[in-house]
């Protein structure tokens, strides 16, 4: 290692005290952008890994951790009263669980302002749970040729069109076309939407799911959802930030530095487990555009 050191131009031993100076000066945006060369990388070494749903695209899921801080120290994270907090979201590609979007702000932040910031990708699935539940930015996926399916609300009012049959032994209690029913919800999303009710045994509960897939079977539908739950784990297997690692920084801009750092470990350990060279031995993705997947979904819709 010293010998390595030595061509690097260090003439001596280098205390860590100096590199956690040079690292505060570095700009994040450096990192950040290190950071997606690793995604890149990454990703495609997973494509073709089994996600437990017969799905041939792309899935992400998109949500949110709170990291609850001390208000005393850290004032500019003010949440409550009493209280503050800052907010980690997160899309996970539920290939690999590779983080591909992380966002930090402020704990008053709600969920579903962060769907301003993702640019979807034509022929994906985005999974998300009901706090991103807003049918103008949900419609803006549907205009981009992405799928999405989320968790529905009590409170949405929905007109049924269209009932399909569906297999109850699965799960499924019903799979229906309808249309929002409230008028400011209706011109924010003028489409039809698909409402899917599947049963979970485990739990004894009835969960209802809206998307904009008409293609894929209801119980494929509530798989998708079921497998949100990788990004759970995310935030519980993730060292990215504790009270105790922020107590250093004193604004919020000073935690994008360690949020570009903790995405570089989170993606590297992927990529030293999978070797470049390697291949997936499951079965590849059969060939299909974007354009062609979000049109049969289309034509579906129409034939109903």
């Amino acid at each position: 290692m010293s010998g390595k050191l030595y061509h690097m131009g260090f003439r001596g031993r280098v205390a860590r005290s100096t590199l956690a100076d040079a690292n505060e000066t570095h700009d994040w945006r450096i990192y950040a952008d290190f950071a997606q060369v690793l995604i890149g990388i990454a990703r495609p070494l997973y494509a073709h890994d089994p996600i437990g749903v017969d799905l041939d695209q792309s899935l992400y899921a998109l949500d949110s951790t709170t990291i609850d801080l001390c208000l005393s120290l850290f004032p500019w994270a003010r949440f409550r009263k009493h209280k503050a907090a800052i907010k980690m979201h997160t899309l996970l590609d539920l290939h690999g669980s590779i983080p591909t979007f992380i966002r930090i702000t402020d704990g008053t932040v709600h969920d579903v302002n962060i769907l301003d910031e993702i640019f979807p990708e034509a022929g994906a699935f985005y999974v998300m749970d009901r706090g991103y539940i807003d049918f103008e930015r949900l419609y803006v996926f549907t205009l981009c040729s992405a799928f999405f399916v989320v968790r529905t609300k009590e409170n949405v009012l929905l007109q049924r069109r269209y009932s399909h049959p569906v297999d109850k032994s699965t799960g499924v209690r019903s799979d229906h076309t309808v249309i929002l029913a409230a008028i400011d919800s209706a011109k924010a999303y003028p489409d039809a939407l698909r409402r899917v009710s599947y049963h979970d045994a485990e739990t004894d509960k009835r969960l209802k799911f809206l998307t904009n897939n008409f293609v894929l079977p209801a119980l494929t539908i509530a798989q998708i959802y079921r497998s949100r739950w990788q990004v759970e784990l995310f935030f519980e297997n993730s060292t990215w930030c504790t009270p105790l690692d922020a107590m250093e920084f004193q604004e919020s801009t000073a935690l994008n530095w360690p949020w570009a750092g903790s995405l570089i470990d989170s993606v590297r350990p992927g990529i030293a487990r999978r070797p470049l060279c390697a291949k997936s031995r499951v079965r590849p993705r059969r060939a299909a555009s974007p354009a062609a997947v979000f049109a049969e979904s289309a034509a579906v819709q129409l034939s109903a």
